[in-house]
């Protein structure tokens, strides 16, 4: 695999990550997955999190004000770990690092661990849940959401003759590979993995799988969120809730 080249996109796509985050409406995170995420997190007050793939940190500023202890945001992309660090939060350390590979944290040391739209960007995955069921409480939280495995197959829209969207197709669900596609202009690889993959995965780590949700809106949201229409017709995201 090009492990440059995914590094190259992540910097390039940087910029533009950024300002859609500070300055965009970011609805498929504002509008659809933050309010899930939180609500699977419980209790954050007085807990240690672990943000896995923080980005320019919004999540982990989010955990901050809703009262955690301290967050620890990782991220391979540095452009992305230098934005985050140049909002203070007293409570939040940003860092450099892998997080399929977390070996500078010592074990049984974090409350809750999150991972928001990270995994499906990892070449193995299976190495992050098993760093973070190492690195988590007993009775840890571990959120991970992630793109649905049937968007990630293929996932493109069929426009019929009328140039309406019929449907999605779905297509190359088995074959588990690199994904190509187009994100804030820059060409962008992430990876499909079948449902089956991610939650024997978690299983098989030792986690229990205490929920599954499907993030949708309801017509209150979508007067707020309307860019979020196809979201009541096919889950485009999964979060798994899971307990150490």
């Amino acid at each position: 695999m090009n492990y440059s080249r995914y590094k190259l996109e992540w910097e390039e796509l940087s910029s533009p990550w950024i300002k859609e985050s500070r300055e965009g409406r970011n609805p498929t995170r504002k509008g659809l997955l933050d309010k899930p995420m939180i609500q699977e997190c419980r209790e954050v007050k007085g807990m240690k999190i672990l943000d896995c793939g923080c980005g320019e940190g919004r999540f982990c500023r989010i955990l901050s004000e809703a009262g955690a202890k301290y967050v620890l945001g990782l991220d391979s992309c540095e452009p992305m770990i230098n934005a985050a660090n140049e909002v203070k939060y007293l409570n939040v350390e940003y860092r450099v690092a892998d997080v399929q590979r977390l070996d500078f944290i010592e074990d049984e040391t974090f409350d809750v661990a999150v991972s928001y739209l990270n995994q499906c960007d990892l070449i193995d995955f299976r190495k992050n849940n098993k760093e973070v069921y190492r690195i988590l409480r007993s009775g840890g939280r571990f959120l991970v959401a992630n793109l649905h495995p049937m968007r990630s197959a293929v996932g493109r829209w069929h426009v019929n003759s009328e140039k309406e969207k019929a449907h999605v197709v779905l297509d190359n669900y088995f074959d588990e590979s690199e994904r190509r596609w187009k994100m804030l202009g820059v060409d962008f690889t992430n990876f499909h993995r079948t449902l089956s993959s991610y939650v024997n995965s978690f299983i098989m780590t030792g986690f229990t799988l205490a929920r599954i949700i499907e993030p949708t809106v309801d017509e209150e949201q979508l007067k707020v969120w309307p860019e979020l229409s196809d979201e009541v017709r096919v889950p485009n995201f999964i979060i798994y809730s899971l307990v150490k």
